[in-house]
């Protein structure tokens, strides 16, 4: 084999290692990009859970207590949900006895931690609270939540709600 002949035999080789380097480049990138993808989705759909539940856990009037007990309990799952609707009655008859409403609306949220089947937010709310001991008068409330999300199917289910601050 000439000199010329070994050159462009290495030339050769060196051309299809890049090739082959190339496509691995390629489908790598691809499967980093649809890996993010499907990562951001799964955040977008925690966070979608836990905002629902969060609002709906701010949001209750003593007219309607019922009702929003209900849309909590819809977004919740195990301990929590049956904790949750076995005091309802008496949360009920606490709100109407104290003319209580609670409104607010979710001004922030992050994810904490996703795994494939739990996932951990931080919400913050903001809104207002009457009842009698405010004198019916609205009071700022501004409310720091933790909510645990289980997997369940293709829902993203509320097992827990906890206090992490309140401001106000």
């Amino acid at each position: 084999m000439t000199a010329t002949h070994r050159w462009l035999a290495a030339l050769v080789a060196l051309l299809l290692l890049l090739a082959v380097l190339g496509v691995a480049l390629v489908r790598r990138t691809h499967e980093d990009r649809a890996d993010a993808s499907a990562r951001a989705e799964r955040y977008g759909t925690v966070l979608a859970a836990a905002n629902a539940e969060a609002t709906a856990f701010v949001n209750l009037r003593y007219g309607a207590a019922a009702q929003g007990i209900r849309a909590v309990a819809v977004g919740a799952t195990g301990d929590f949900r049956a904790h949750y609707v076995r005091s309802a009655r008496h949360l009920v008859a606490t709100m109407q006895r104290q003319r209580s409403t609670l409104t607010g609306h979710v001004v922030s949220s992050g994810v904490v931690d996703v795994v494939p089947d739990r996932a951990t937010v931080i919400v913050a709310t903001s809104g207002t609270v009457s009842n009698r001991r405010t004198g019916g008068q609205e009071v700022p409330r501004h409310f720091r939540l933790r909510v645990t999300l289980l997997r369940e199917g293709d829902r993203w289910l509320t097992s827990d709600i906890a206090f992490v601050g309140d401001a106000a």
